[in-house]
């Protein structure tokens, strides 16, 4: 029995990929095994903390890291690790800005909802450049010459939103920065689907990148990178950490958090609401190993053979399907065209049994299966399902409010 039917909740097939608002990966039994085991024992989390540092600059290149409560809470840390640094007044002042320089230039084209998470630090975000190619009214994006004239003694960093051929590229943003000595924070939430990005992103020099923990890397949801120049990962760290302890009973690992950088220990920090457990803790660095040590071909061709399967059955029943464009490293989703009532057809799989979580794409047009979050032992129940629905899709007109399924 499915320990949500505990609690009166159905199971669903997820067919939409590790979105956050399902849960995000299925872990790795190995994962869900050492959170276990880290559940039975405690140990002083700062010790953890220093272990996931030195794992993270390892896979990762940077100098060092650090486990937080997601992709969001990252930003969150990074933005108040750049804006208080070590400076006690600043860190216990946080979010109010009104004494020191906080304002962070961003493209006007990576402006998205989780400005949310830079600003709960005191950010106050300053758009940089015109989003005229998209406005449909020009053919310049944001450029480089844009940063130079948003910049002011206010100043105090740089958002960049990571994606592959933004203009201007990340390389470019981070040469203009630190020449005018300019921290830069990146946004790599999601851009682990090509697994060299692990290593590639930081290696463009940025200060502070911030991943997820529980989308490609396959860790506890609720968990998250930050990894970059250590001054600032010891920032953000001692802005989460419990901090409630005498100064001379503090002795942090002196590569993860150095004393002598402290005189004084600050109070609890305006991270101190993004705390990890040590089971989480302890799981985001098993999957992190895994991650790093994992076979992409291996991994991808057996994604595959499910999906040709899944995609052959459906042609059977005179059903068309096919693969879509590769996301990174990761298999694209199985698309099915559909002619008419996208949303009808997403209710009915939704309100079956068992639920099927499945999405249209852009245009509307077809129905995107991603396999990412299925297990194998589903695909046969999600066949019949497709059918059934697609089917009756086929023969219904009803029209049913549109659902958020974006």
């Amino acid at each position: 029995m499915s320990i949500y039917r505990q609690f009166g909740i159905e199971p669903i097939i997820n067919a939409s990929g590790t979105l956050t608002r399902l849960g995000g990966a299925i872990m790795p039994d190995a994962v869900v095994e050492a959170m276990k085991l880290a559940s039975q024992s405690t140990v002083p989390l700062d010790e953890l903390h220093a272990a996931g540092a030195r794992l993270i600059a390892r896979a990762t290149g940077a100098e060092s890291g650090l486990v937080t409560g997601g992709a969001s809470a990252s930003l969150t840390l990074g933005a108040a690790a750049i804006l208080a640094g070590r400076d006690l007044a600043r860190i216990h002042q946080l979010p109010d800005t009104s004494r020191f320089p906080d304002e962070f230039l961003i493209a006007a084209d990576q402006r998205n909802g989780y400005d949310h998470a830079a600003r709960a630090a005191g950010a106050h975000l300053i758009d940089v450049g015109m989003n005229e190619i998209v406005a449909g009214s020009g053919v310049r994006g944001v450029e480089i010459a844009d940063f130079e004239q948003a910049l002011t003694q206010r100043t105090a960093g740089i958002l960049y939103v990571y994606r592959e051929n933004a203009t201007p590229s990340l390389a470019d943003v981070v040469k203009w920065g630190h020449e005018h000595r300019l921290p830069i924070l990146v946004d790599a939430a999601a851009e682990l689907t090509r697994r060299t990005n692990l290593r590639e992103i930081p290696a463009t020099g940025a200060d502070l990148i911030a991943f997820s923990g529980g989308k490609a890397i396959r860790g506890p949801q609720a968990t998250g990178i930050l990894c970059g120049r250590r001054e600032l990962i010891e920032s953000a760290a001692m802005q989460m950490l419990d901090m409630d302890v005498p100064r001379e009973e503090w002795s942090p690992p002196n590569d993860f958090i150095d004393p002598a950088n402290w005189p004084a220990l600050p109070r609890q920090g305006i991270g101190r609401g993004l705390k990890v457990s040590k089971e989480q803790l302890v799981g985001l660095l098993v999957a992190l190993e895994l991650f790093i040590q994992g076979d992409t071909e291996g991994d991808r061709r057996a994604i595959k053979d499910r999906a040709d399967r899944i995609i052959a059955s459906l042609r059977s029943s005179s059903i068309e399907a096919y693969l879509g464009q590769d996301d990174g490293d990761l298999l694209g989703p199985i698309l099915i065209p559909i002619e008419k009532n996208l949303d009808a057809l997403l209710v009915r799989l939704r309100a079956g049994n068992p639920p099927i979580y499945a999405r249209g794409n852009d245009d509307r047009a077809s129905l995107l299966i991603r396999l990412a979050c299925v297990r194998p032992d589903q695909d046969s129940i999600l066949i019949d399902r497709l059918r059934e629905a697609i089917k009756w899709n086929e023969t219904s007109s009803p029209s049913p409010g549109r659902l958020a399924d974006r």
